[in-house]
C-alpha cells in the first residue's frame, strides 16, 4: 500500500462538510477489498440521508481506529513535495484515515486480527457521525481517535460550545435612518459585550477563549438592515455553565442568541512509551460517549495548519503514526488478554 497516494487521492475527495458521500463511497469500497482479502466486514452506518459512516472489522473488535471524513471548506486539491503532503484535510484527518488504513494492512499481514476501523462523517459541526455511531457500538473495548497532535498523545482537550446570535431590525432608507433600526449595529453592540464576558481558566487547559467565527446581514449599503446573524464559538476549559449563564446578560434582549452544539472539554488517560500533550481543540470523543470503549487521542500532524491555506502534513509523521497505530493496537490487545486472564 502506498500511504502517501492513499492521502492524496482521499485529499482530492472533495468532503467539506455535510457533502461527504463521495469519499464515504471511496472508503466503503477500499475496505470492501481489504476486508475480502483478509477474511473481514465492512458496512455503512446510516446518519442522513446521503450521509453514513463507514466501519470496517476483522473478528470481534477490541479496539477501533477512529477518525472522521469530512473537511472545513474550501476544498484544496493536494499537491506534495519531498517533505510534506498539501491539500485540504492533509492533518486533518484524511492524512489520519490514511495512516490509520495502513496501519490495518500492516496488522492484517501479521495475523492480527479483532480490531476495526470507523470513520465518520459532520466532525467539524456538530460530530452528527459520532452522535450517529454512538446508538450503533460493535462491541470495542477502546477507541483511539485521530485528530492531529504531533503524534502525541493528548491528556486533556477544551471543549467547543457554539451559538448563533441573530438580531432583528427595521427596513429603512439609509438616508433616513431614524425611521428603521439597523439589525447589524445591534448585533455589534451585542457582539462587542460578548466579548467582555469574563472566560473561566483551568491550570492543565489554560483560558477558556471566543472566536467570531462568521458574521453576515443586510441587503445594499443605502439599505438599514433588518436582520443580521454571527455564529460565535467557545473553547471551553471547565463546565459551561457559566459561560450559559453569562451570555443572555451580554446579549440583554437585543438579540437571539441559540446555542448549536456543545462538546465538553475532556481528561484523558497516558499511554506507556507515548509523550503526551495538551490540545485547545475539541473532538468526536464525547459525541462517542464511551460506548466505542476507553479513549485514546493522538494523531499525526500540526493542528496549526488545519483550517489554513497552507494546511499540509510532513511524510515522515504519516509513516511514524502508521508504527505507532499499530503499536497501540498490540499492546490494547495485549492488556486486554491479561484483564481477561485476571478475571478467571
Amino acid at each position: 500500500m502506498d500511504l502517501f497516494k492513499l492521502t492524496r487521492t482521499l485529499i482530492d475527495i472533495d468532503s467539506v462538510t455535510p457533502n461527504e458521500y463521495e469519499v464515504g463511497t471511496y472508503l466503503h469500497g477500499f475496505l470492501r477489498d481489504l476486508a475480502d482479502r483478509y477474511q473481514g466486514e465492512v458496512e455503512k452506518l446510516e446518519v442522513a440521508t446521503d450521509r453514513f459512516n463507514v466501519f470496517a472489522r476483522w473478528g470481534d473488535p477490541i479496539v477501533t481506529l477512529s477518525t472522521h471524513m469530512d473537511t472545513v471548506p474550501p476544498f484544496v486539491s493536494s499537491r506534495e513535495d519531498d517533505e510534506y503532503i498539501w491539500g485540504r484535510g492533509a492533518c486533518d484527518a484524511k492524512g489520519i484515515v490514511a495512516a490509520m488504513i495502513t496501519a490495518a494492512v500492516n496488522l492484517l499481514k501479521t495475523g492480527t486480527r479483532n480490531f476495526g476501523l470507523l470513520f465518520v462523517v459532520g466532525e467539524e459541526r456538530g460530530s452528527a457521525g459520532a452522535i450517529a455511531a454512538a446508538k450503533t457500538p460493535r462491541g470495542s473495548r477502546y477507541v483511539i481517535n485521530g485528530e492531529p497532535t504531533e503524534n502525541r498523545l493528548a491528556v486533556a482537550s477544551k471543549g467547543a460550545l457554539r451559538f448563533e446570535i441573530i438580531a432583528r431590525g427595521k427596513l429603512a432608507h439609509s438616508a433616513y435612518p431614524e425611521l428603521g433600526h439597523s439589525a447589524i449595529h445591534a448585533l455589534l453592540d451585542v457582539l462587542q459585550d460578548i466579548r467582555s464576558i469574563p472566560l473561566p481558566y483551568d491550570p492543565l487547559l489554560g483560558v477558556s477563549t471566543l472566536n467570531i467565527g462568521t458574521i453576515c446581514g443586510g441587503h445594499a449599503p443605502n439599505v438599514v438592515a433588518d436582520e443580521a446573524r454571527a455564529e460565535i464559538m467557545f473553547r471551553t476549559v471547565e463546565d459551561a455553565s457559566p459561560i450559559r449563564r453569562a451570555l443572555p446578560a451580554a446579549v440583554a434582549g437585543r438579540a437571539q442568541a441559540r446555542e448549536v452544539s456543545h462538546t465538553s472539554a475532556l481528561r484523558l488517560t497516558s499511554f506507556d512509551g507515548l509523550p503526551t500533550t495538551v490540545v485547545a481543540f475539541a473532538t468526536d470523543i464525547p459525541a462517542l460517549g464511551g460506548h466505542w470503549g476507553r479513549p485514546f487521542l493522538i494523531g499525526p500532524g500540526s493542528i496549526h495548519v488545519a483550517h489554513t491555506a497552507e494546511e499540509h502534513i510532513a511524510k515522515k509523521s504519516l509513516i511514524e503514526a502508521v508504527e505507532i497505530y499499530a503499536r497501540m493496537v498490540t499492546q490494547l490487545h495485549a492488556a486486554q488478554h491479561v484483564a481477561q486472564q485476571v478475571s478467571l
